[in-house]
């Protein structure tokens, strides 16, 4: 029983695991992203590709689930509406590059979304205009929804790009945080199905993904306290500051491993 639900992994390497898992939580119920990149990069230290893939599909699914909904059902499906060309483009381009996962290199990918993510969220935080013009918007959220998707498929992290929209039209933090949780609800299964077909998330792997399920809520709840206590200015500060740090982090993966 211990080995499916750990992956095969070692007792202090799962223990390792759930502690990654608990704080990535937290951080997500506070600002309402960054759980995979969490995962994608503490996982990398000790975990294959992989299996650090199929771990955090559940767990991004069940908290996602819950972010999504904490107004009530209209809001979300008000929400869903509203961003409906991202979900549509973020889902088709996940299950488009999802069967490439074991194809790109781990260095690739880290770079591909760590310099663009530093470099928008440190102007972001230096106080330079990033907005995206009106007349714009459409075709920006159609292209950063298959730039989501195609990143997301093959690493499970398709939130940046959603981010880099949300704070370009100035979303106040409540739709953030709901968009955010409706929109990566969405693509977390469109995740699960498309490596349900890769073969990534069976057997053990799907096991310890769910393992992973009670230290992601117990995080997010714990999450959700200090989010309710931050005003709109701190917590745009907040979410760019960890967007530079995330972004940062995942540059000197790939550099350094």
């Amino acid at each position: 029983m211990f080995e499916f639900v750990s992956g095969g992994l070692s007792g202090q390497a799962f223990a390792a695991a759930l502690a990654i898992t608990l704080f990535a939580g937290f951080v997500k119920g506070a600002v309402g992203f960054a759980m995979p990149m969490i995962l994608v990069s503490g996982f990398a230290v000790f975990l294959p590709q992989e299996l650090a893939l199929a771990g955090l599909i559940l767990p991004t699914l069940v908290t996602n689930l819950s972010q999504a909904f904490r107004q009530g059902v209209g809001p979300a499906v008000e929400t869903a509406r509203t961003y409906r060309r991202f979900l549509v483009a973020t889902v088709v381009f996940i299950a488009v590059s999802a069967p490439f996962a074991d194809a790109i290199p781990r260095v690739v990918y880290l770079l591909m979304l760590g310099i663009p993510i530093s470099l928008f969220a440190a102007l972001q935080l230096m106080g330079k205009s990033l907005a995206i013009k009106l007349h714009h918007r459409d075709r920006a959220e159609w292209g950063l929804g298959v730039i989501g998707g195609l990143y997301g498929g093959v690493s499970g992290i398709w939130g940046p790009p959603l981010l880099v929209f949300l704070l370009s039209t100035g979303a106040d933090k409540v739709t953030m945080i709901r968009a955010q949780g409706v929109v990566f609800l969405i693509g977390a299964v469109a995740l699960l199905v498309s490596h349900l077909g890769t073969g990534i998330a069976t057997g053990p792997a799907l096991g310890f993904s769910a393992a992973l399920c009670l230290p992601a809520l117990a995080g997010l709840y714990l999450g959700y306290v200090v989010q309710d206590r931050l005003d709109q200015a701190r917590f745009r500060r907040w979410t760019q500051g960890l967007l530079v740090l995330t972004g940062l982090n995942m540059v000197r993966q790939a550099l350094f491993g």
